[in-house]
């Protein structure tokens, strides 16, 4: 070796070096110090329910056939593109114009829909849930290939049988993650007959298989996204945590959970199955966009969960779990009719939000206040994102 070449290769060491991780969607650079404890870290965001009322795509429409929901995302789209991976659960379905635009109780909203949960930042929606087939099988085959057309990833409702069996891992600065979600019902629309394939419906056998499944293809943490229990109730019911209890027994890692329309409490679980030493449950995420004004179902939830490893040890564990309550507006501003996320700590008295009227502004704050309630019930160890806190002066 030439000493040019030698001093390079020290350097080098001495440095660490760089390396490109590709994850469809994001180009993730990080640098890799070599030390003795190199912890890498996976920062996962999650919202709840996506949803679209009549009224939101009549608020968007702007000419034709062309909706414009971006607005939605304005306020809190930096935040949730930081994740490594960001994650929502998806409740419509985009079956086509042709099939009618439509809300509650047969949902279809505009592929724009879609795109603007790309333009948000998404990278993975969950699709199992009770308005997933509201079109029947061509519903969730044009629903599926529509995502694929924006870059967004689903699990929950397949196209064939193969790919239901297929599993969706994602590898993330080294950490490989299996996500897998069920639904408890599909509100009596029966699954087309030999095309149970469709959606994945909670039952202890598929669950058990599937989680053997990511982990023998090499998942580290296994993320289970239940559609589940009766809505409005910001307790878990029993049959909830019947679900909960065992999945857990079944290895899973964490928890997350929709369908309620309102946020239910979080908790840490001492694992014995799973891969990490503590896992972690929320019951329910509630909305993060509807039509839904009232008290507890017009707030959402951005959780972010960070998942460390340590390279030498390849031990994986929560590094820690934060939260970010955000309210939805509905009403007029400069730009029309819109619906906007507005994230917990904006000014108020900020011209920006002129639009509040004084009973938009006691409506924020009492939804801040219930998740902040609800979100701390049963633990302690979760907080308001900090590092958010202190970007934006809040105190």
């Amino acid at each position: 070796m030439n000493k040019t070449l030698f001093s390079f290769a020290i350097i080098l060491l001495s440095a660490g070096f760089q390396y490109y991780l590709y994850l469809p969607g994001k180009i993730v650079v990080e640098d890799i110090p070599l030390a003795k404890d190199s912890i890498v870290i996976c920062t996962i965001r999650i919202v709840g329910d996506l949803m679209c009322h009549s009224t939101q795509f009549n608020y968007a429409h702007v000419e034709d056939d062309s909706f414009d929901f971006t607005g939605v995302y304005s306020e809190v789209r930096d935040y949730i593109r930081e994740a490594d991976i960001s994650i929502g659960n998806l409740e419509t379905v985009t079956a086509g114009k042709t099939k009618k635009y439509s809300g509650y109780p047969f949902f279809n909203a505009p592929d724009d829909f879609l795109y603007a949960l790309k333009y948000a930042g998404f990278d993975l929606l969950m699709t199992a849930n009770n308005h997933a087939i509201d079109r029947g099988a061509s519903g969730v085959e044009r629903t599926i290939k529509q995502l694929n057309k924006y870059g967004l990833h689903q699990t929950g409702t397949f196209i064939s049988q193969e790919d239901k069996d297929s599993l969706r891992i994602f590898q993330v600065n080294g950490i490989r993650i299996a996500m897998l979600a069920y639904a408890e019902h599909t509100n009596g629309v029966p699954i087309p007959k030999g095309k149970s394939y469709l959606i994945n419906i909670i039952n202890e056998e598929l669950i058990a298989e599937d989680i053997l499944k990511a982990r023998q293809r090499g998942a580290e943490v296994v993320l289970v996204h239940f559609h589940y229990g009766p809505e409005y109730e910001r307790e878990p019911s029993s049959y909830q945590q019947e679900v909960v209890t065992k999945t857990i027994e079944l290895g899973a890692d964490i928890i997350i959970g929709g369908h309620p329309h309102v946020i239910q409490p979080v908790y840490y679980f001492t694992s014995e199955n799973g891969n990490l030493d503590t896992g972690f449950v929320v019951y329910s995420m509630g909305n993060f966009v509807s039509n839904q004004r009232w008290r507890y179902s017009d707030v959402g939830l951005i959780l972010t969960i960070n998942i460390a490893k340590n390279r030498n040890t390849d031990s994986v564990f929560i590094n820690n779990v934060n939260y970010l309550p955000v309210w939805v507006f509905r009403g007029m501003t400069e730009n029309g009719k819109e619906y906007i996320n507005l994230p917990y700590g904006i000014d108020v008295e900020d011209s920006t939000y002129s639009y509040l009227t004084k009973s938009d502004k006691q409506k924020m704050m009492q939804a801040f206040d219930d998740t902040k309630y609800i979100i701390t019930k049963y633990t302690n160890n979760i907080k308001l994102d900090s590092a958010y806190i202190k970007k934006n002066n809040i105190y």
